[in-house]
Protein backbone atom coordinates (compact mmCIF):
# COMPACT_ATOMS: atom_id res chain seq x y z
CA UNK A 1 0.00 0.00 0.00
CA UNK A 2 1.20 3.49 -0.73
CA UNK A 3 0.96 6.71 1.17
CA UNK A 4 1.71 10.22 0.21
CA UNK A 5 3.25 11.99 3.15
CA UNK A 6 4.14 15.61 3.19
CA UNK A 7 7.53 16.46 4.55
CA UNK A 8 6.96 20.02 3.75
CA UNK A 9 3.96 22.18 3.88
CA UNK A 10 0.80 21.93 1.91
CA UNK A 11 0.65 24.98 -0.22
CA UNK A 12 -1.78 27.12 1.57
CA UNK A 13 -3.59 30.01 0.20
CA UNK A 14 -6.42 29.09 -1.98
CA UNK A 15 -4.41 30.57 -4.84
CA UNK A 16 -1.56 28.11 -4.35
CA UNK A 17 -1.60 24.52 -5.41
CA UNK A 18 -1.05 22.14 -2.52
CA UNK A 19 1.34 20.11 -4.63
CA UNK A 20 4.16 22.21 -6.16
CA UNK A 21 5.66 22.91 -2.75
CA UNK A 22 8.42 20.38 -3.11
CA UNK A 23 9.60 20.41 0.49
CA UNK A 24 6.24 19.78 2.09
CA UNK A 25 5.36 16.34 0.86
CA UNK A 26 6.61 12.87 1.62
CA UNK A 27 5.38 9.64 0.12
CA UNK A 28 4.44 6.86 2.48
CA UNK A 29 4.46 3.32 1.26
CA UNK A 30 2.96 0.49 3.26
CA UNK A 31 5.20 -2.46 2.46
CA UNK A 32 3.10 -5.32 1.10
CA UNK A 33 3.99 -8.03 3.56
CA UNK A 34 1.62 -10.67 2.25
CA UNK A 35 3.13 -10.85 -1.25
CA UNK A 36 6.40 -10.24 -3.02
CA UNK A 37 5.36 -7.44 -5.34
CA UNK A 38 7.87 -4.69 -5.78
CA UNK A 39 6.60 -1.20 -5.10
CA UNK A 40 6.45 1.30 -7.94
CA UNK A 41 9.35 3.18 -6.40
CA UNK A 42 11.48 0.08 -7.08
CA UNK A 43 13.37 0.58 -3.85
CA UNK A 44 13.62 -3.13 -3.19
CA UNK A 45 11.83 -6.46 -3.41
CA UNK A 46 10.84 -8.07 -0.19
CA UNK A 47 10.89 -11.77 0.61
CA UNK A 48 10.73 -11.88 4.34
CA UNK A 49 8.83 -13.21 7.29
CA UNK A 50 5.66 -11.26 7.93
CA UNK A 51 4.90 -9.29 11.04
CA UNK A 52 2.43 -11.48 12.86
CA UNK A 53 1.77 -9.49 15.98
CA UNK A 54 0.00 -6.14 15.80
CA UNK A 55 1.49 -5.37 19.20
CA UNK A 56 5.00 -5.45 17.69
CA UNK A 57 6.50 -2.04 17.10
CA UNK A 58 5.97 -0.59 13.65
CA UNK A 59 9.30 -0.03 11.91
CA UNK A 60 9.25 2.94 9.56
CA UNK A 61 12.03 3.94 7.16
CA UNK A 62 12.24 7.65 6.29
CA UNK A 63 14.29 8.83 3.32
CA UNK A 64 15.53 12.45 3.30
CA UNK A 65 16.87 13.92 0.08
CA UNK A 66 19.92 16.25 0.02
CA UNK A 67 19.54 19.65 1.64
CA UNK A 68 18.99 20.70 5.24
CA UNK A 69 15.55 22.01 4.27
CA UNK A 70 14.53 18.45 3.38
CA UNK A 71 16.27 16.88 6.35
CA UNK A 72 14.80 18.93 9.21
CA UNK A 73 11.10 17.99 8.76
CA UNK A 74 12.09 14.36 8.19
CA UNK A 75 13.98 14.33 11.49
CA UNK A 76 11.11 16.05 13.30
CA UNK A 77 8.61 13.54 11.91
CA UNK A 78 10.87 10.67 12.98
CA UNK A 79 11.11 12.09 16.49
CA UNK A 80 7.33 12.39 16.76
CA UNK A 81 6.75 8.87 15.48
CA UNK A 82 9.14 7.45 18.09
CA UNK A 83 8.16 9.55 21.09
CA UNK A 84 4.39 9.81 20.55
CA UNK A 85 3.48 6.69 18.58
CA UNK A 86 6.03 4.08 19.70
CA UNK A 87 7.47 3.51 16.21
CA UNK A 88 10.95 2.24 15.46
CA UNK A 89 12.36 4.68 12.91
CA UNK A 90 15.35 4.50 10.57
CA UNK A 91 16.24 7.65 8.65
CA UNK A 92 18.40 7.52 5.54
CA UNK A 93 20.19 10.84 4.96
CA UNK A 94 21.19 11.11 1.31
CA UNK A 95 24.40 13.07 0.74
CA UNK A 96 26.24 14.42 -2.27
CA UNK A 97 29.90 14.60 -3.20
CA UNK A 98 29.90 18.29 -2.21
CA UNK A 99 28.22 17.87 1.16
CA UNK A 100 29.95 17.12 4.42
CA UNK A 101 28.40 13.81 5.44
CA UNK A 102 30.34 13.52 8.71
CA UNK A 103 29.25 16.99 9.78
CA UNK A 104 25.65 16.27 8.81
CA UNK A 105 25.66 13.01 10.75
CA UNK A 106 27.20 14.63 13.83
CA UNK A 107 24.64 17.44 13.81
CA UNK A 108 21.71 15.06 13.53
CA UNK A 109 22.97 12.58 16.10
CA UNK A 110 23.19 15.40 18.63
CA UNK A 111 19.45 16.00 18.21
CA UNK A 112 18.39 12.38 18.60
CA UNK A 113 21.03 10.91 20.89
CA UNK A 114 18.45 10.23 23.60
CA UNK A 115 16.02 8.41 21.30
CA UNK A 116 16.77 4.69 21.35
CA UNK A 117 14.14 3.89 18.73
CA UNK A 118 15.53 6.23 16.06
CA UNK A 119 18.53 5.34 13.89
CA UNK A 120 20.34 7.46 11.32
CA UNK A 121 22.06 6.03 8.24
CA UNK A 122 24.05 8.52 6.17
CA UNK A 123 24.42 7.30 2.60
CA UNK A 124 27.82 7.41 0.88
CA UNK A 125 28.14 10.69 -1.05
CA UNK A 126 27.57 10.43 -4.80
CA UNK A 127 28.76 12.67 -7.61
CA UNK A 128 26.34 13.24 -10.50
CA UNK A 129 28.12 16.24 -12.04
CA UNK A 130 28.94 14.24 -15.18
CA UNK A 131 25.20 13.76 -15.80
CA UNK A 132 24.36 17.48 -15.63
CA UNK A 133 24.54 20.21 -18.23
CA UNK A 134 27.64 22.22 -17.13
CA UNK A 135 26.03 25.39 -18.47
CA UNK A 136 22.73 24.84 -16.68
CA UNK A 137 23.13 22.44 -13.73
CA UNK A 138 19.50 22.18 -12.64
CA UNK A 139 19.20 21.92 -8.86
CA UNK A 140 16.09 19.77 -9.07
CA UNK A 141 17.68 17.36 -11.54
CA UNK A 142 20.80 17.14 -9.39
CA UNK A 143 18.73 16.12 -6.36
CA UNK A 144 16.71 13.56 -8.32
CA UNK A 145 19.83 12.00 -9.86
CA UNK A 146 21.50 11.89 -6.45
CA UNK A 147 18.50 10.03 -5.05
CA UNK A 148 18.55 7.54 -7.93
CA UNK A 149 22.28 6.89 -7.55
CA UNK A 150 21.82 6.32 -3.80
CA UNK A 151 19.08 3.70 -4.18
CA UNK A 152 21.39 0.64 -4.49
CA UNK A 153 22.94 1.41 -1.09
CA UNK A 154 19.54 2.07 0.49
CA UNK A 155 18.11 -1.12 -1.02
CA UNK A 156 21.01 -3.17 0.34
CA UNK A 157 20.70 -1.66 3.81
CA UNK A 158 16.97 -2.31 3.99
CA UNK A 159 17.33 -5.91 2.80
CA UNK A 160 19.88 -6.58 5.54
CA UNK A 161 17.72 -5.22 8.38
CA UNK A 162 16.83 -7.79 11.04
CA UNK A 163 13.56 -5.96 11.64
CA UNK A 164 12.35 -5.17 8.11
CA UNK A 165 10.30 -1.97 7.79
CA UNK A 166 6.57 -2.03 7.25
CA UNK A 167 6.29 1.64 6.32
CA UNK A 168 8.46 3.66 3.95
CA UNK A 169 8.28 7.46 3.97
CA UNK A 170 10.05 9.24 1.14
CA UNK A 171 10.28 12.98 0.69
CA UNK A 172 9.14 14.50 -2.56
CA UNK A 173 12.44 14.07 -4.38
CA UNK A 174 12.26 10.36 -3.75
CA UNK A 175 10.04 10.26 -6.78
CA UNK A 176 10.75 13.76 -8.14
CA UNK A 177 8.01 16.32 -7.53
CA UNK A 178 4.34 16.97 -8.05
CA UNK A 179 2.98 17.71 -11.51
CA UNK A 180 -0.21 19.03 -13.01
CA UNK A 181 -1.82 18.30 -16.35
CA UNK A 182 0.50 18.70 -19.36
CA UNK A 183 -1.84 20.95 -21.29
CA UNK A 184 -2.29 23.25 -18.34
CA UNK A 185 1.48 23.39 -17.99
CA UNK A 186 1.83 24.34 -21.63
CA UNK A 187 -0.66 27.19 -21.41
CA UNK A 188 0.96 28.27 -18.16
CA UNK A 189 4.45 28.27 -19.66
CA UNK A 190 3.73 29.53 -23.18
CA UNK A 191 0.93 32.00 -22.58
CA UNK A 192 1.70 32.86 -18.95
CA UNK A 193 -1.84 31.88 -18.01
CA UNK A 194 -2.50 31.20 -14.33
CA UNK A 195 -2.25 27.52 -13.42
CA UNK A 196 -5.68 26.36 -12.29
CA UNK A 197 -5.92 24.04 -9.29
CA UNK A 198 -9.20 22.47 -8.26
CA UNK A 199 -10.50 24.01 -5.06
CA UNK A 200 -7.76 26.66 -5.03
CA UNK A 201 -7.12 29.97 -6.67
CA UNK A 202 -4.85 29.82 -9.74
CA UNK A 203 -1.08 30.08 -9.38
CA UNK A 204 0.21 33.20 -11.07
CA UNK A 205 2.97 32.72 -13.63
CA UNK A 206 5.35 35.02 -11.75
CA UNK A 207 4.97 32.83 -8.65
CA UNK A 208 5.41 29.49 -10.37
CA UNK A 209 8.10 26.84 -10.06
CA UNK A 210 10.99 26.98 -12.51
CA UNK A 211 9.96 23.55 -13.79
CA UNK A 212 6.57 24.93 -14.82
CA UNK A 213 8.15 27.86 -16.66
CA UNK A 214 9.74 25.50 -19.19
CA UNK A 215 7.88 22.21 -18.76
CA UNK A 216 9.61 20.12 -21.41
CA UNK A 217 12.87 19.02 -19.82
CA UNK A 218 13.81 15.83 -17.92
CA UNK A 219 12.52 17.12 -14.58
CA UNK A 220 9.10 17.88 -16.06
CA UNK A 221 9.00 14.43 -17.63
CA UNK A 222 9.55 12.93 -14.20
CA UNK A 223 6.83 15.16 -12.77
CA UNK A 224 4.38 13.67 -15.25
CA UNK A 225 5.48 10.13 -14.39
CA UNK A 226 4.97 10.81 -10.70
CA UNK A 227 1.47 12.11 -11.38
CA UNK A 228 0.49 8.75 -12.73
CA UNK A 229 1.88 7.05 -9.62
CA UNK A 230 0.14 9.32 -7.11
CA UNK A 231 -3.31 7.88 -7.74
CA UNK A 232 -2.15 4.64 -6.07
CA UNK A 233 -0.87 6.38 -2.95
CA UNK A 234 -2.36 5.19 0.36
CA UNK A 235 -2.26 8.55 2.09
CA UNK A 236 -0.63 11.97 2.38
CA UNK A 237 1.16 13.57 5.31
CA UNK A 238 1.44 17.34 5.06
CA UNK A 239 3.64 19.62 7.16
CA UNK A 240 0.95 22.19 7.83
CA UNK A 241 -2.16 22.50 9.94
CA UNK A 242 -5.74 23.25 9.07
CA UNK A 243 -6.01 26.70 10.61
CA UNK A 244 -2.93 27.91 8.71
CA UNK A 245 -4.10 26.69 5.30
CA UNK A 246 -7.83 25.96 5.48
CA UNK A 247 -8.45 26.31 1.75
CA UNK A 248 -5.63 24.04 0.62
CA UNK A 249 -6.17 21.38 3.29
CA UNK A 250 -9.87 21.31 2.48
CA UNK A 251 -9.09 20.94 -1.22
CA UNK A 252 -6.83 17.91 -0.81
CA UNK A 253 -9.04 16.24 1.79
CA UNK A 254 -12.47 16.51 0.23
CA UNK A 255 -13.44 13.82 -2.26
CA UNK A 256 -15.20 16.32 -4.48
CA UNK A 257 -12.05 18.36 -5.05
CA UNK A 258 -8.38 17.29 -5.18
CA UNK A 259 -8.98 14.55 -2.64
CA UNK A 260 -10.77 12.40 -5.21
CA UNK A 261 -7.52 11.91 -7.15
CA UNK A 262 -5.72 10.19 -4.27
CA UNK A 263 -6.87 6.83 -2.96
CA UNK A 264 -5.92 7.36 0.68
CA UNK A 265 -6.59 10.02 3.32
CA UNK A 266 -4.67 13.26 3.86
CA UNK A 267 -3.05 13.87 7.26
CA UNK A 268 -2.08 17.50 8.09
CA UNK A 269 0.50 16.95 10.86
CA UNK A 270 2.41 20.25 11.14
CA UNK A 271 4.10 22.33 12.16
CA UNK A 272 7.17 20.07 12.23
CA UNK A 273 9.96 22.47 13.19
CA UNK A 274 13.22 22.39 15.06
CA UNK A 275 12.88 24.23 18.36
CA UNK A 276 15.75 26.19 19.87
CA UNK A 277 18.07 24.21 22.10
CA UNK A 278 17.90 25.19 25.80
CA UNK A 279 21.68 25.07 26.18
CA UNK A 280 23.99 27.43 24.34
CA UNK A 281 26.33 25.95 21.76
CA UNK A 282 29.83 26.79 20.56
CA UNK A 283 31.71 30.08 20.70
CA UNK A 284 30.08 31.54 17.59
CA UNK A 285 26.59 30.67 18.78
CA UNK A 286 27.27 32.00 22.25
CA UNK A 287 28.54 35.27 20.79
CA UNK A 288 25.37 35.76 18.74
CA UNK A 289 22.97 34.91 21.57
CA UNK A 290 24.94 37.00 24.08
CA UNK A 291 24.72 39.95 21.71
CA UNK A 292 20.97 39.42 21.42
CA UNK A 293 20.70 39.38 25.22
CA UNK A 294 21.87 43.01 25.22
CA UNK A 295 19.29 44.28 22.71
CA UNK A 296 15.78 45.62 23.43
CA UNK A 297 12.79 43.36 22.95
CA UNK A 298 11.73 42.76 19.32
CA UNK A 299 14.31 45.26 18.04
CA UNK A 300 16.50 43.02 15.86
CA UNK A 301 15.77 41.82 12.33
CA UNK A 302 17.38 38.52 11.37
CA UNK A 303 18.45 38.08 7.73
CA UNK A 304 19.10 34.63 6.28
CA UNK A 305 18.48 33.06 2.89
CA UNK A 306 18.38 29.44 3.99
CA UNK A 307 20.87 26.64 3.68
CA UNK A 308 21.45 27.20 -0.03
CA UNK A 309 20.46 30.76 -0.92
CA UNK A 310 22.90 33.27 -2.38
CA UNK A 311 22.66 36.52 -4.33
CA UNK A 312 24.69 38.59 -6.77
CA UNK A 313 27.36 41.02 -5.62
CA UNK A 314 25.26 43.95 -6.79
CA UNK A 315 22.23 42.73 -4.83
CA UNK A 316 24.35 42.12 -1.74
CA UNK A 317 25.61 45.69 -1.84
CA UNK A 318 22.05 47.01 -2.15
CA UNK A 319 21.01 44.86 0.82
CA UNK A 320 23.87 46.22 2.91
CA UNK A 321 23.03 49.83 2.07
CA UNK A 322 19.35 49.12 2.67
CA UNK A 323 20.12 47.83 6.14
CA UNK A 324 21.98 51.03 6.92
CA UNK A 325 19.13 53.17 5.61
CA UNK A 326 16.60 51.26 7.72
CA UNK A 327 18.47 52.20 10.92
CA UNK A 328 17.47 48.91 12.52
CA UNK A 329 19.49 46.45 14.57
CA UNK A 330 20.27 43.28 12.62
CA UNK A 331 21.92 39.87 12.42
CA UNK A 332 22.84 38.98 8.84
CA UNK A 333 24.03 35.54 7.72
CA UNK A 334 26.39 36.51 4.90
CA UNK A 335 27.56 34.24 2.10
CA UNK A 336 29.92 34.93 -0.75
CA UNK A 337 27.93 36.36 -3.68
CA UNK A 338 27.37 34.35 -6.84
CA UNK A 339 26.06 35.48 -10.19
CA UNK A 340 23.02 33.84 -11.82
CA UNK A 341 22.66 30.99 -9.29
CA UNK A 342 20.41 31.71 -6.30
CA UNK A 343 20.87 28.17 -4.92
CA UNK A 344 24.68 28.06 -5.19
CA UNK A 345 25.30 26.78 -1.65
CA UNK A 346 22.41 24.32 -1.47
CA UNK A 347 24.67 21.26 -1.38
CA UNK A 348 27.59 22.79 0.48
CA UNK A 349 26.94 25.47 3.08
CA UNK A 350 30.41 25.04 4.55
CA UNK A 351 32.35 25.63 1.36
CA UNK A 352 32.95 29.39 1.51
CA UNK A 353 35.51 31.37 3.44
CA UNK A 354 33.60 33.63 5.78
CA UNK A 355 36.70 35.53 6.91
CA UNK A 356 36.78 37.78 3.84
CA UNK A 357 33.32 39.34 4.01
CA UNK A 358 34.99 42.73 3.73
CA UNK A 359 35.87 41.86 0.12
CA UNK A 360 32.28 41.79 -1.06
CA UNK A 361 30.45 44.12 1.33
CA UNK A 362 30.49 47.90 0.76
CA UNK A 363 33.64 49.62 1.93
CA UNK A 364 33.38 50.55 5.60
CA UNK A 365 30.03 48.76 6.10
CA UNK A 366 31.20 46.45 8.87
CA UNK A 367 32.81 49.33 10.77
CA UNK A 368 29.81 51.65 10.34
CA UNK A 369 27.35 49.05 11.61
CA UNK A 370 29.41 47.38 14.34
CA UNK A 371 27.31 48.97 17.10
CA UNK A 372 23.93 47.95 15.68
CA UNK A 373 24.47 44.69 13.85
CA UNK A 374 26.29 41.40 13.45
CA UNK A 375 27.43 39.92 10.14
CA UNK A 376 27.82 36.16 10.58
CA UNK A 377 29.65 34.10 7.93
CA UNK A 378 27.70 31.23 6.36
CA UNK A 379 25.61 29.89 9.25
CA UNK A 380 23.79 30.98 12.42
CA UNK A 381 21.63 29.14 14.99
CA UNK A 382 18.35 30.14 13.35
CA UNK A 383 15.91 28.42 15.68
CA UNK A 384 17.60 29.95 18.71
CA UNK A 385 17.72 33.42 17.13
CA UNK A 386 14.05 33.38 16.15
CA UNK A 387 13.11 32.16 19.62
CA UNK A 388 15.02 35.00 21.31
CA UNK A 389 12.79 37.81 22.67
CA UNK A 390 15.02 40.48 21.08
CA UNK A 391 14.23 39.24 17.57
CA UNK A 392 11.41 41.24 16.01
CA UNK A 393 11.58 40.40 12.31
CA UNK A 394 12.95 37.88 9.81
CA UNK A 395 14.08 38.70 6.28
CA UNK A 396 13.78 35.26 4.72
CA UNK A 397 13.99 33.43 1.40
CA UNK A 398 10.64 31.80 2.32
CA UNK A 399 11.81 28.22 2.43
CA UNK A 400 9.08 26.33 4.21
CA UNK A 401 11.19 25.33 7.21
CA UNK A 402 12.14 28.97 7.76
CA UNK A 403 8.52 30.06 7.35
CA UNK A 404 7.31 27.53 9.92
CA UNK A 405 10.11 28.42 12.36
CA UNK A 406 9.22 32.10 12.08
CA UNK A 407 5.52 31.45 12.65
CA UNK A 408 6.34 29.01 15.47
CA UNK A 409 8.16 31.85 17.24
CA UNK A 410 5.66 34.60 16.39
CA UNK A 411 8.07 36.60 14.20
CA UNK A 412 6.75 38.60 11.18
CA UNK A 413 8.69 38.41 7.93
CA UNK A 414 10.13 40.27 4.98
CA UNK A 415 9.56 37.80 2.14
CA UNK A 416 12.49 37.63 -0.30
CA UNK A 417 12.04 34.46 -2.41
CA UNK A 418 14.94 33.09 -4.47
CA UNK A 419 14.08 29.79 -6.14
CA UNK A 420 11.85 26.68 -6.18
CA UNK A 421 8.41 27.22 -4.62
CA UNK A 422 9.53 30.19 -2.51
CA UNK A 423 7.70 32.76 -4.66
CA UNK A 424 4.43 30.96 -3.97
CA UNK A 425 5.24 30.89 -0.27
CA UNK A 426 6.00 34.63 -0.31
CA UNK A 427 2.68 35.42 -1.98
CA UNK A 428 0.82 33.29 0.54
CA UNK A 429 2.53 34.94 3.50
CA UNK A 430 2.03 38.50 2.29
CA UNK A 431 -1.35 38.35 0.53
CA UNK A 432 -3.23 35.57 2.32
CA UNK A 433 -1.89 35.30 5.86
CA UNK A 434 -0.83 38.92 6.30
CA UNK A 435 2.31 38.01 8.26
CA UNK A 436 4.89 39.30 5.78
CA UNK A 437 5.68 42.09 3.37
CA UNK A 438 7.26 41.14 0.05
CA UNK A 439 10.53 42.57 -1.29
CA UNK A 440 10.13 42.87 -5.05
CA UNK A 441 12.68 43.25 -7.82
CA UNK A 442 12.09 45.76 -10.59
CA UNK A 443 13.37 45.91 -14.16
CA UNK A 444 14.03 49.63 -13.75
CA UNK A 445 16.50 48.84 -10.97
CA UNK A 446 18.37 46.25 -13.03
CA UNK A 447 16.46 43.25 -11.70
CA UNK A 448 17.47 43.79 -8.06
CA UNK A 449 15.67 44.99 -4.96
CA UNK A 450 16.96 48.53 -4.49
CA UNK A 451 18.28 49.85 -1.18
CA UNK A 452 15.39 52.28 -0.69
CA UNK A 453 12.86 49.47 -1.10
CA UNK A 454 14.84 47.26 1.29
CA UNK A 455 14.87 49.96 3.94
CA UNK A 456 11.15 50.52 3.40
CA UNK A 457 10.09 46.87 3.86
CA UNK A 458 12.36 46.39 6.86
CA UNK A 459 10.88 49.43 8.59
CA UNK A 460 7.36 48.25 7.72
CA UNK A 461 7.96 45.08 9.69
CA UNK A 462 10.00 46.55 12.52
CA UNK A 463 8.51 49.97 13.35
CA UNK A 464 5.47 50.86 11.21
CA UNK A 465 1.83 50.23 12.08
CA UNK A 466 1.69 47.59 9.34
CA UNK A 467 4.36 45.64 11.23
CA UNK A 468 2.34 45.85 14.44
CA UNK A 469 -0.62 44.25 12.66
CA UNK A 470 1.59 41.53 11.17
CA UNK A 471 3.02 40.79 14.60
CA UNK A 472 -0.46 40.28 16.03
CA UNK A 473 -1.44 37.94 13.19
CA UNK A 474 1.70 35.83 13.28
CA UNK A 475 1.35 35.35 17.02
CA UNK A 476 -2.21 34.15 16.47
CA UNK A 477 -0.89 31.55 14.01
CA UNK A 478 1.81 30.64 16.53
CA UNK A 479 -0.87 29.83 19.10
CA UNK A 480 -2.95 27.91 16.57
CA UNK A 481 0.09 25.82 15.60
CA UNK A 482 0.78 24.99 19.23
CA UNK A 483 -2.86 23.96 19.69
CA UNK A 484 -2.71 21.78 16.58
CA UNK A 485 0.24 19.84 18.00
CA UNK A 486 -1.17 19.53 21.50
CA UNK A 487 -3.01 16.45 22.72
CA UNK A 488 -6.41 16.38 21.02
CA UNK A 489 -5.20 19.07 18.61
CA UNK A 490 -5.91 18.62 14.90
CA UNK A 491 -2.35 17.68 13.87
CA UNK A 492 -1.83 15.42 16.88
CA UNK A 493 -5.06 13.59 16.13
CA UNK A 494 -4.16 13.38 12.45
CA UNK A 495 -0.81 11.72 13.18
CA UNK A 496 -2.53 9.37 15.65
CA UNK A 497 -4.92 8.37 12.88
CA UNK A 498 -2.00 7.70 10.53
CA UNK A 499 -0.32 5.52 13.18
CA UNK A 500 -3.57 3.63 13.70
CA UNK A 501 -3.91 3.10 9.95
CA UNK A 502 -0.39 1.62 9.92
CA UNK A 503 -1.37 -0.79 12.69
CA UNK A 504 -4.51 -1.81 10.80
CA UNK A 505 -2.49 -2.45 7.68
CA UNK A 506 -0.12 -4.72 9.60
CA UNK A 507 -3.10 -6.50 11.11
CA UNK A 508 -4.68 -7.07 7.70
CA UNK A 509 -1.35 -8.30 6.36
CA UNK A 510 -1.06 -10.81 9.19
CA UNK A 511 -4.61 -12.02 8.57
CA UNK A 512 -3.87 -12.43 4.87
CA UNK A 513 -0.85 -14.59 5.66
CA UNK A 514 -2.90 -16.65 8.09
CA UNK A 515 -5.36 -17.35 5.30
CA UNK A 516 -2.50 -18.44 3.09
CA UNK A 517 -2.70 -15.41 0.78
Amino acid sequence: MKFLCAGRRLKYRPNITPFPNVHKYLFIIFMNQHNQEETKLTLYKRNQQLVTMVSQKIHSVLLASPGIGHLIPTIELGKRLTTHHNFDVTIFVVTTATSDSDKTKSHILQQISNLNSLDIIVTPPVDVSDKLDPNNPSLGLQIVLTMIESLPFIRSEIQSMKNPPSVLIVDIFGTAAFPMAHEAFSRHAKNHEPLSILGCEPVRFEDTLETFVAPWGPIHKRYVEVTREIIAIDGILVNTWHDLEPGATKAVIENGVLGRFVKGPVYPIGPLVRTGEPEKGGDSENLILSWLDQQPAESVIYLSFGSGGTMSKGQMRELAYGLELSQQRFIWVVRRPTEDNASATFFNIAGADGTIMVDYLPKGFLNRTKDVGLCVPMWAPQAEILKHPSTGGFLTHCGWNSVLESIHNGVPMVAWPLYAEQKMNATMLSEELGVAVKATKTVAEGGVVCREKIAEVIRKVMVDDEGVAMRVKVKEYKVSGEKALSVFGSSHESLCKMAKDCELHLHHGSEAKGRGA
